[in-house]
C-alpha cells in the first residue's frame, strides 16, 4: 500500500473498478480488521496446514490419485502484485505472485464464498472482498474476520517457464480447512461443577474464543454455555433470509464441538457471579467454578413502552424460531416493522415479497441517518418505497390492539392506525448484563462492562467480549467505545483466549459490518461515530456509490454499494495505520485508492 497517500497524478493511473457482478451473497450478509492484527502471535497450525507442500512428507504408499497437477500460465503471465484464479480440472485455486515468488490457495472466503481473486491482496495477505477477511497467502490462516475456516494451500512449483500447481482435490473441493486443536487432557465426569474455563454464550466471541484456546493448545476444560437452544449459529443471517432453519444457520455441529473438547450447556441462563468464589450461578440452580471467565452474552431488545403487550404475533428477532414464525404469519399479510435499524429494515426487505403490505415506523426522518448519513438514508429509503413499502417516519407506536390475544392494529401516537397480523420490533438493543449488577464487575452507566485492550475486566481472571463491551479504540485515542459488530466479536473471542494464555497483545482490526436488501448490500469499514461531513463519489440514484465520513479533515470511516473492493480496500489502508485526509477523497478522483495496480 505504499505510496498510496501521495498527490494522486490521474493521467498514470488507470481506474480499474471490480464489481462483482454475480454477487449472490445469500445473505448479503458479515465483516473485518486490520491487515493481519494477529500477525506477532505464534502461528497457528504448523504441525499441519493441510497443505499440499506436506506431500512430500508422506509415505511412499500414499495414493497419489488424491492429488492433482496442472501448468496454470507462464511465469510472466502474472506481474508481482498480481492475482488470478487459475482452473487445475477438478477444480480452482488462487494463484498469488509477490516478491517474484508464486503461491497457491483456495479461492474462495470460506465465510460466505466470496472470489478472493476480487479481494484486495497486500503485505502477505489477501483480504476479502465481501467482509473483509484476511488469509495468510503462506499458510493460508485466517488473520482477521469473520469467520472460522482458514484456507487449503498448494504446492508451487516452476519449470521451464511454466507455473505448475499440486493440489490434494478434496481440499480444492472444499475450499477450506479448520485449523489444528489440541484436546482436552483432563479426565472430567461432565456433571464436575468446575471448568478451567467457563464462557458465557455461543456467539461468535465465546465460540472464537473457544476454538482459539484449543488451537494455542490449551488442554484443560472448557465449557461454553448458552440461553440457546442451538449449536452456534449466523445470527447476522436470520434478518436477511427469515426462512433459514437452525440447520442451515449452523455455525459449529455439536460433533464438531465434542471432537475438539469444547462442551456446549443449551438453554442455560446465568443469574449471577460470584467472583469472589469463583462461580456461576444458573437459573436452574446449577452453580459452577471457573477459573476463567469471559462473558459474551451479547445484547437485548431494548425495552418500549406501548399498550396492549399482552398480544401474540409480535416479535423481537432473536432465534431461528422467530424468523420462520415471522415469515410463515406475513405471508399475504399486514407485516408492520418498528425501528429502523439494520435488522428491522434488513426484515421489511425480506417480507415484500411474502406479505401484503409491509409498513415501517421510524422516529428518524429517513433510515440509517445517524449511521450512514441524510443523503445515503434517502436512497435507501427510496429504494425500499420502489418495492411498496409505506414508511410513517418521527412516529412512533402508542398502543398494540388484538382480538382474541392476537395482534390486529398498530396505534401510532399520531393517530394514524396501522392493519397488522405480524408485528417486528427492531428499535435497537442493550446489553445482556443485568445478572452481573451485583457481581463486582464494573459496568458503565448503560450497562456495558468496561475492559482493556486485553479484553479484561476489573476482576482478575474475568474477560469480556463482543456487544456487552466497551473497549479502548486507538483511532480515537483509545476513547471507550462500543462496536457491536458480527466481526468485532470474533476478534475480540481471539484476543481474550490469547490473553488467558498470557499471550497478550493489541489489535489493531479494522471494524467491518454490512447489510443487505433486494440484493445489494451496503459495506461498511471504520468508526464514523460523530462524523460531520460525507463526501459521496459515484451515482447514488443509480446505487453505486461510495461515501467517505469524515471528522475534521480526517476520513474516519466509507461505506459502498456496487463498488467493490473499495471498501475492503479503505480498511487495508486504515489497518496499516495510515490517514487518509478529506482533502484526498473530495476531488473526485480516488483512482489512487481503486487501481489495482497499487498493492
Amino acid at each position: 500500500m505504499g505510496g498510496c497517500f501521495s498527490k494522486p497524478k490521474p493521467v498514470e493511473v488507470k481506474v480499474e473498478l471490480s464489481l462483482l457482478e454475480k454477487e449472490k451473497e445469500v445473505d448479503g450478509l458479515s465483516p473485518n480488521g486490520k491487515a493481519s492484527p494477529f500477525a506477532d502471535c505464534r502461528p497457528n497450525g504448523a504441525l499441519a496446514h493441510s497443505s499440499d507442500e506436506d506431500s512430500m512428507l508422506l509415505p511412499l504408499n500414499h495414493n497419489c490419485r488424491d492429488f492433482v497437477e496442472a501448468s496454470v500460465c507462464h511465469v510472466k503471465d502474472l506481474e508481482n502484485g498480481q492475482m488470478r484464479e487459475v482452473d487445475l480440472g477438478c477444480g480452482r485455486a488462487l494463484l498469488i505472485k509477490q516478491h517474484g515468488e508464486f503461491s497457491a490457495m483456495a479461492h474462495k472466503c470460506p465465510h460466505y464464498g466470496a472470489p478472493l481473486v476480487k479481494g484486495v491482496l497486500s503485505k502477505g495477505h489477501v483480504r476479502c472482498p465481501w467482509h473483509g477477511a484476511c488469509f495468510s497467502t503462506v499458510t493460508g490462516d485466517i488473520e482477521d474476520f469473520p469467520g472460522l475456516d482458514s484456507l487449503p494451500t498448494f504446492q508451487v512449483r516452476v519449470e521451464k517457464d511454466k507455473v505448475i500447481i499440486r493440489a490434494n482435490k478434496q481440499a480444492l473441493q472444499s475450499q477450506k480447512r479448520s485449523k489444528p486443536m489440541s484436546r482436552c487432557s483432563a479426565v472430567i465426569n461432565s456433571n464436575t461443577g468446575f471448568s478451567h474455563v467457563l464462557i458465557i454464550g455461543s456467539g461468535p466471541a465465546g465460540l472464537v474464543c473457544a476454538e482459539t484456546l484449543r488451537q494455542e493448545g490449551f488442554t484443560d476444560r472448557i465449557v461454553m454455555c448458552t440461553m440457546d437452544r442451538h449449536p452456534p449459529y449466523d445470527r447476522p443471517k436470520l434478518s436477511k433470509s427469515l426462512e433459514s432453519t437452525a440447520e442451515q444457520l449452523r455455525l459449529r455441529s455439536m460433533d464438531f464441538l465434542q471432537e475438539h473438547d469444547i462442551e456446549l450447556l443449551k438453554e442455560k441462563e446465568v443469574v449471577a457471579v460470584d467472583v469472589k468464589t469463583r462461580s456461576v450461578t444458573f437459573e436452574d440452580g446449577l452453580r459452577m467454578e471457573y477459573r476463567k471467565l469471559f462473558i459474551a452474552s451479547g445484547s437485548k431488545p431494548k425495552p418500549m413502552n406501548y399498550k396492549g403487550k399482552d398480544v401474540r404475533n409480535v416479535f423481537h428477532l432473536r432465534t431461528p424460531e422467530d424468523a420462520n414464525s415471522i415469515a410463515r404469519l406475513a405471508n399475504n399479510k399486514n407485516a408492520v416493522i418498528v425501528g429502523t435499524s439494520f435488522v428491522g429494515m434488513e426484515v421489511a426487505a425480506a417480507l415484500t415479497d411474502k406479505a401484503h403490505s409491509v409498513s415501517v415506523i421510524g422516529i428518524e426522518p429517513v433510515p440509517f441517518k445517524k449511521a450512514l448519513g441524510e443523503k445515503v438514508g434517502k436512497v435507501i429509503m427510496k429504494l425500499f418505497e420502489t418495492h411498496r413499502v409505506k414508511f410513517y417516519m418521527l412516529n412512533e407506536v402508542s398502543e398494540m390492539i388484538g382480538q382474541h390475544g392476537q395482534l390486529k392494529e398498530v396505534v401510532l401516537k399520531s393517530g394514524k392506525v396501522l392493519r397488522a397480523d405480524v408485528c417486528v420490533i427492531g428499535a435497537g438493543s442493550v446489553p445482556a448484563t443485568g445478572f452481573l449488577k451485583q457481581s463486582g464487575i464494573h459496568l458503565d452507566s448503560k450497562g456495558f462492562i468496561t475492559v482493556n485492550k486485553m479484553m479484561q475486566t476489573n476482576v482478575e481472571e474475568v474477560f469480556a467480549g463482543g456487544d456487552v463491551v466497551t473497549f479502548p479504540f486507538p483511532p480515537r485515542n483509545n476513547k471507550k467505545v462500543n462496536i457491536p459488530h458480527w466481526q468485532m466479536a470474533h476478534v475480540q473471542g481471539r484476543v481474550a483466549a490469547l490473553s488467558m494464555m498470557g499471550r497478550p497483545f493489541e489489535f489493531k482490526t479494522v471494524p467491518y459490518f454490512w447489510s443487505a436488501m433486494f440484493g445489494k448490500t451496503i459495506r461498511y469499514a471504520g468508526y464514523g461515530d460523530g462524523f460531520d461531513d460525507v463526501i459521496i463519489q459515484g451515482d447514488l440514484d443509480e446505487l453505486r456509490f461510495v461515501a467517505f465520513y469524515t471528522r475534521s479533515e480526517e476520513v474516519v470511516a466509507v461505506a459502498s454499494m456496487n463498488y467493490d473492493p473499495i471498501v475492503s480496500r479503505v480498511a487495508e489502508v486504515l489497518g496499516s495505520g495510515k490517514t487518509i485526509k478529506k482533502r484526498d477523497v473530495e476531488t473526485g478522483d480516488i483512482s489512487w485508492l481503486i487501481d489495482k495496480g497499487s498493492h
